[in-house]
């Protein structure tokens, strides 16, 4: 004998709530059956280098003299210290550089590089053996040429690996034959040492 109508609605109403868990449950066993790995690399960093120039003048100024007359000749030294971790090459060169009544063609220049000396004395400057010469020729020469780190003067190349120290000997020498018109005349310039790396 059949069910009747009200059993098999009673039946289909039952069997709604079973076939939802069992499709329930096949979903969840199918979510957590693949497999599965994975490798990681954490705790990266990047870091640059330096490039770091510093001088013993601490402020003051390396030559100021007056009252200079045909002749008149002297030195003056400075310290320069490289700090960086990068290797780099340095340069010198002048800046503001400002001359009156021509006085720069008459003013000589020597510049070497050594050790052992300090700020304004070179007592136990000692040139280096080899690349010692900077530059050599007259202010106006220095000034006009000189002017950035790509016209630059000098061969120092610090490693980068530890501290490095170069003095610097700037000779002077006022010619013997400066002539009457640059009487009063004036030659002034700054100095700046300037590093990039390599």
């Amino acid at each position: 004998m059949p069910p009747s109508p009200r059993a098999v609605s009673t039946l289909r109403w039952l069997l709604w709530p079973v076939a939802a868990v069992a499709t329930l449950a096949l979903v969840g066993q199918a979510s957590y059956a693949s497999f599965s790995s994975k490798v990681s690399n954490g705790g990266n960093t990047f870091s640059v280098g330096t490039v770091t120039l510093s001088d013993d003048d601490s402020g003051s100024t390396l030559f100021s003299l007056t009252n200079l007359k045909p002749g008149s000749a002297g030195s003056r030294c400075i310290s320069v210290v490289s700090s960086g971790s990068l290797p780099s090459s340095v340069k010198l060169y002048a800046t503001d550089a400002s001359v009156t009544k021509g006085l720069g063609g008459y003013v000589t220049l020597a510049i070497t590089q050594g050790t052992g000396a300090s700020f304004g004395s070179c007592s136990g400057f000692t040139a280096l053996s080899s690349g010692s010469a900077v530059y050599s020729g007259t202010v106006t020469a220095f000034t006009g040429a000189a002017t950035g780190f790509g016209s630059g003067v000098g061969s120092w190349s610090p490693t980068g690996t530890a501290s490095e120290t170069r003095s610097f000997q700037l000779a002077y020498t006022v010619s013997a034959s400066t002539p009457d018109s640059a009487q009063g005349g004036t030659a002034a310039f700054g100095l700046t040492w300037e590093a990039q790396n390599t």
